[in-house]
Order: structure tokens, then sequence, then C-alpha cells
């Protein structure tokens, strides 16, 4: 068998948690290969609202396990007590979670890095949501990091007091930061220490392992495995939209190096996209829409972080960015969600190209003098039903699928896992 690969091909927020969900019952595993707690999927059924920060998607399903690959950020006390304390009552983490020993863990001091970098940065900062995602994986380019596997060593406490102290001395040398005032979440360093300490306790009662060896030995078994990637394409730190992205591999390359899976054993790759853009925190943005069209997006779309609570910006659909993630992430089918936020829109303007490029193709580098040319299609201005799918959207559909010759397969039309389109 082979592993098939769901991802976002827009800066974050594309709608992957539902998908997920949606398609669990037909995968025997679902795989978090990146990210950390700064990812934020919702996923909604009967009734209830869940958002899962670190836990991959498929953990409501029954008979399927659930994975944290080694490409992973975990932070002990944000996963256990903000995380799974709230989805405890509805489905047994334990029982269906493994987790990768090769996993690096986010320490208290690194959230306070963190905090440091980023208001250091001043004018030049990133947006970052604060949860320690890039001081920890600084840690780990540079071979300093703490492993979940070294949570069943002898030897953690040791290695923990040394990395601590190395981060205190950064945050009082480099940066002149008083660890005695710092705050993290509400708490100061020794009460969020002392909560995260309690975390790790727990955490050590869960399945932490090989998991490239469960992977992979699920594969010769013939067990289905989709990889579940965080965040979107376009803030990979090597393809996005540098500086402003993230710290590790959002693209279906990262898949191999975040869960030890061979590139051969790569299937199907499905790319989600908003039928509109979103943006959070900082960046140049060239569809933005900074007007009451853009206020409509934002609160028709309840576009406001599910991990930060930040508005997220809103602006027409990109097909250069669009196609750019296509090909980087060697997409087979595509999946758009959201198309219900434009229900009450007369006219949608699409961008199909930037002045002064070559068709089809974007920048090294994206400007605030960057100029789009837009195309502009008629509205379908009512409520779309599987039994009611407007013409209008349907060439709104048409126009995507020619551009990046590609298949639309499913349309989202509401947040709940039953309200979808599937299209042939």
């Amino acid at each position: 068998m082979k592993v098939d690969i769901l991802l976002g091909l827009q800066w974050g927020d594309e709608g992957k948690g539902k998908v997920v969900d949606v398609m669990a019952p037909h995968y025997d595993i679902i795989a978090r290969f990146q990210g950390g707690p700064n990812a934020g999927h919702t996923l909604e059924f009967d009734g209830q609202k869940f958002v899962l920060n670190t836990i991959p998607s498929g953990i409501f399903r029954n008979g399927v396990s659930s994975v944290i690959g080694n490409g992973v950020l975990i932070d002990p006390f944000l996963m256990l007590r903000r995380e799974i304390d709230r989805i405890s009552a509805f489905t047994d983490v334990k029982s269906k979670l493994l987790i990768s020993n090769r996993s690096h863990l986010i320490l208290p001091t690194h959230r306070l890095l963190d905090a440091a970098s980023e208001t250091a940065k001043g004018e030049r900062r990133i947006g970052s949501t604060l949860k320690g995602i890039a001081p920890a994986y600084t840690d780990k380019a540079s071979r300093d990091g703490l492993r979940t596997g070294d949570l069943l060593s002898a030897d953690f406490e040791r290695k923990y007091r040394i990395l601590k102290a190395s981060h205190l001395q950064k945050l009082e040398v480099l940066f002149g930061y008083d660890v005695h005032t710092a705050r993290i979440d509400g708490l100061s360093l020794e009460e969020y220490e002392s909560e995260w300490l309690a975390a790790v306790e727990e955490l050590r009662t869960y399945r932490i392992c090989s998991t490239e060896y469960f992977l992979n030995n699920a594969l010769y078994e013939g067990r289905l495995i989709l990889a579940e990637g965080a965040q979107g394409s376009l803030l990979d730190v090597e393809f996005g939209t540098y500086p402003f992205v993230t710290s590790s591999n959002t693209i279906a390359a990262g898949v191999c190096s975040g869960l030890g899976i061979a590139p051969s054993k790569i299937e199907t790759v499905y790319g989600l996209f908003k039928a509109y853009c979103t943006r959070v925190g900082e960046g140049v943005f060239p569809t933005e829409l900074s007007d009451s069209t853009g206020e409509l997006l934002q609160r028709q779309g309840n576009e406001f972080g599910s991990t930060t609570g930040r508005p997220r910006r809103c602006g027409w659909l990109d097909l250069p960015l669009l196609q750019y993630s296509c090909m980087l992430n060697g997409v087979n089918q595509l999946i758009m969600m959201k198309a219900d936020v434009l229900n009450h829109l007369q006219t949608i303007r699409v961008c199909t190209s930037y002045q002064g490029v070559p068709e089809k193709e974007i920048p090294f580098e994206l400007t605030k003098d960057i100029k789009v040319n837009y195309e502009e299609l008629e509205g379908w201005a009512r409520e779309i039903t599987s039994a009611d799918i407007p013409a209008e959207l349907m060439r709104y559909i048409t126009l995507i699928e020619d551009y990046l010759n590609l298949k639309i397969t499913l349309v989202s039309i509401g947040p709940d896992r039953e309200q979808n389109l599937y299209l042939s």
C-alpha cells in the first residue's frame, strides 16, 4: 500500500481538520508530519466544535490510529492540558495515539525566547503565534534539542536543566529579558514550568515509540495511511513567502522527512484551498481586501485564528500562488473549502497574473508594490445545496480547474462534516 497526503495550498487555515475528519473512515492511520501547537484544525459534528493543535484530526474516528510523527513539535502542557483534556470525554485518545520518540519538545523557555525574539524584531516582526516553534526548531537544527524519547531516559532531568540554562542565558545576554516578570499564558515561568513538568510525567504513560517502523510495517501489511499537514504550503520555510513563514517543511516533501516514509510510497496528494484567500500576521498579501468586501468575507467565514484568535486578513483567490503550490506538491486532486462564504457576493474577482511577471508565475519576493491582474465573474448570490448547485459556482470552479489543469473533487459548503458537494 501507499501513503496519501492532505495539505493546505495557501497560508494555512484552509480547513484541513474538517476534510481529514471526513476522509478518516477510509484510512487505518492518520499521521501528522510537521508543525506543532501553532496549528489549529477545527472540526464540527453532532453540534460540537473541536480545535486540534497537535493531535491528528482522525482522533474521533473509531478504528483509526493517530500518529504524531518525528517532524512535529510537542509542548506537553499544551497538548495534554489544553487539547487532550478538552476532547477526552468524546474519544479515547490514549488508546489511539502513537508519538514518535524522535519528535522534539517545546520547553517553557522556548516560548520566552519566541516572545523575546519577536519583540526585538520591532517593525520586522513575523507575526509569530508565540508557541515556541522557531526556537525549538532552531535547537533541533543546532543539535541541542530535547526529543520525546528523552523523556524515557534516566538522564532527562539533567538534559532539561542544561538546555533551560542555555535559554536563560540567551534571554538575559542577547535580549536583556527579565524572566522574573515574564508571563506565559498568564503564568510565571515557575508556574508554567511546574505545569509543564507535571504534563511530562503524564506524557510518559502514552505510547512513545519509533513510529517510522510502525508506519512502514503498516504499509507492508496493506494498511492505508493519510499524512496530515499543518499550516499551508505558502508558509513552507524553503518555498513560502519568506521570511513570513513557519520553521518547517509544510509541502509534500516534508512527509518523507517528517514521518520516515520513502518518496516511492506516496500516491495521491490532496490539495486544499479556500474559495478566497486569508492570511494571519505579517507579510505581503497581493489580493488583500481592506474594504467592506474583506470585512464581509471575514465575518461570513468566521476568519479568526482557531489557535490565537487573531483576525485573518481576507482577499480574492490568487491563482498564480495556487498554481505554484500545486506544482511544488505534485497535487493530484483539489478540494475547495468555504465556497459558501461567497454566497452573498454579486461579483467575484480572481487574480490570474502579476504585472511584469511571466504568466502563471510568482516573483522571487512579493513586495507591497506588486500589481495583480483580475478576472471578474458573476457571483451566485444565494445559498448552495447539494440539490441546487448554482451555474455561477460551476463557472467559478471551471475557471480554476482550467487554470490549474486539475480537477476539483470536493467542495465544502459549510463547517459540518456533512456539508460537502462531491464532484465527479
